[in-house]
């Protein structure tokens, strides 16, 4: 019996519903890491290198050249756990502590993966602290930015056809 919550397959004609982009989780190294309220900076660069064939001068082309991986920079609620800022203080230390992180995007019910990016060799470069505020009723929310040496995206079987 075919699975009728499976998402189905994009064709032509054949409308599919986006992901939602406020269903997600976290894991370091394989393990669910704390409530994050928004990951951004997902990002490749492929830098250009202009260049000009011999005999034909008056026109510039352009190759790839270097390739960088934007920082990625989470959110999430302060909290008592000290599993992030522990990470931190290795760097800080000089003791860089390189881990892979996966941001997985979870399907419409938030509980099958839909897809995923991988973080290789990931460390936290840079922390920032909520603003604290007598006055607001606004949540204390901290920011961790890590570097990291490449980032992979992978699809889950959740979209595919039968």
């Amino acid at each position: 019996m075919p699975d009728v919550t499976a998402r189905p397959a994009a064709q032509p004609g054949n409308l599919v519903d986006p992901y939602r982009a406020y269903n997600f989780k976290l894991l370091i190294n394989n393990v669910t890491e704390g409530h994050f309220t928004e990951v951004g900076g997902l990002g490749i660069k492929v830098e250009t290198i202009p260049y000009r064939e011999a005999g034909n001068n008056s026109v510039v082309r352009a190759i790839p050249g270097r390739v960088s991986y934007l920082p990625v920079t989470l959110r999430f609620g302060l909290t008592s756990s000290l599993e992030l800022w522990e990470w931190l203080m290795t760097a800080v230390e000089g003791r860089v502590s390189r881990r892979n992180v996966s941001i997985v995007m979870l399907d419409s019910s938030g509980s099958a993966e839909a897809l995923r990016w991988n973080l290789v060799n990931a460390w936290p470069q840079e922390w920032y602290g909520s603003p604290l505020d007598a006055m607001s009723r606004e949540l204390a929310v901290e920011t961790l930015v890590l570097a990291h040496d490449g980032i992979s995206r992978e699809t889950s079987n959740v979209g595919a056809a039968a």
